[in-house]
């Protein structure tokens, strides 16, 4: 995966094998990047499974000594709990999916800027906060997903094309209320403006193959059954699907090709719509500083590679090898729209999906 400012492109150029990333992880605390020593503790809201992210915390304690207490649950839950806790939650970091969540947590005045150069350095400008209240961790891509043998690769261009009535009754894609599908939609409206956008939501719903209903492995699922040609789905679930060894997952995610919309060439040219998860630190926070050094910690590229190779998802840090699966589908140019743009635009983006008819 390669930077390559102003614009970014993602590449299939690095390969991180399993063997390399679990002799990463094995190998002793002192050969690898120094972190400071410190002592305490730090607390963890987490909206991220506790697999998806324990491995790693166990790792820094071992190499920090400081402990870390984790809390796991629903996204929106977690921010509620924040505002009702006030100043004596104990926690010090949200970790949690999507910008328009992040944003949500600091519009809510429960986060405070993470002061860090090592951050800032590691990780582009369009994944960070501008003012610095939140920080992404690993990336995620929300392309076209479709049969393979069923839509040929070369009818495909940009999401504005999806609302063409060549798509008619094709297309599956969750609802409006996930999070994922409103910021995508946010990004429409920052490159098309708001009528614009408008009628792509509108055209996309009467290409909807059915009402939506699941979550990103069932539109992939339904459309691997034959419902309909067209997911729109993140990456790190088709490579979940396709890892899981489970042939009830593997079987339709092998039926699915990746296209990446929106190239150079295509329409503007943007990029294809892209997300994080990530870290804000709370404005309670009472181990400001270990929590900073967490952070830090999961910026590193020893984290980085573990992210990329476990989860599936692409690393912020253009340096660290990608995963198999992520190789195998290509390279591809990103939105480079910074992402708290999506989140400010996420109230206008759901009022938008209501009046589209999109349930």
């Amino acid at each position: 995966m390669n930077v390559l400012p102003p614009s970014r492109a993602v590449t299939g150029g690095r390969l991180l094998s399993a063997l390399a990333l679990s002799t990463l992880l094995a190998l002793p605390a002192t050969l690898l990047p120094a972190l400071a020593s410190a002592d305490g503790e730090v607390n963890i809201y987490s909206a991220r499974k506790e697999e998806l992210i324990k491995p790693l915390l166990d790792r820094f304690t071992e190499e920090t000594g400081i402990q870390v207490n984790l809390v796991t649950g629903n996204a929106d839950e977690l921010v509620q709990r924040l505002r009702s806790e006030g100043i004596n939650t104990p926690a010090d970091i949200l970790l949690t999916v999507d910008a328009g969540n992040l944003h949500q947590a600091k519009a809510s005045e429960l986060t405070q800027p993470i002061v860090s150069e090592v951050i800032d350095a590691a990780v582009p400008a369009n994944y960070r906060d501008p003012e610095g209240h939140w920080v992404g961790l690993s990336m995620r891509a929300r392309p076209i997903m479709y049969v393979v043998g069923k839509v040929d690769p070369a009818q495909l261009s940009t999401y504005e094309d999806l609302a063409d009535e060549q798509w008619r009754g094709r297309i599956c894609i969750r609802s409006s209320s996930n999070i994922y599908n409103q910021s995508m939609v946010g990004s429409m409206i920052a490159a098309d403006g708001i009528e614009a956008a408008e009628a792509w939501a509108r055209g996309l719903v009467a290409n909807m193959a059915r009402p939506p209903i699941g979550g990103d492995r069932d539109q992939i699922k339904a459309a691997a059954a034959g419902e309909c040609d067209i997911a729109i789905a993140n990456t790190y679930y088709l490579a979940g699907m396709l890892k899981s060894g489970d042939p009830a997952e593997v079987e339709p995610a092998e039926k699915i090709g990746i296209f990446w919309p929106n190239q150079p060439g295509a329409g503007d040219g943007r990029g294809t719509h892209v997300n994080v998860s990530g870290a804000a630190l709370t404005k309670a926070a009472r181990n400001a500083d270990n929590a900073v050094q967490l952070i830090e910690y999961l910026v590193s590229p020893e984290a980085q590679a573990w992210y990329a190779e476990v989860n599936g998802e692409y690393p912020v840090r253009s340096e660290v090898e990608i995963s198999p699966e992520l190789v195998a589908w290509g390279e591809f140019e990103a939105d480079t729209i910074n992402l708290a743009r999506l989140g400010e635009l996420n109230a206008e983006a759901v009022m938008l999906m209501d009046r589209a008819g999109w349930r």
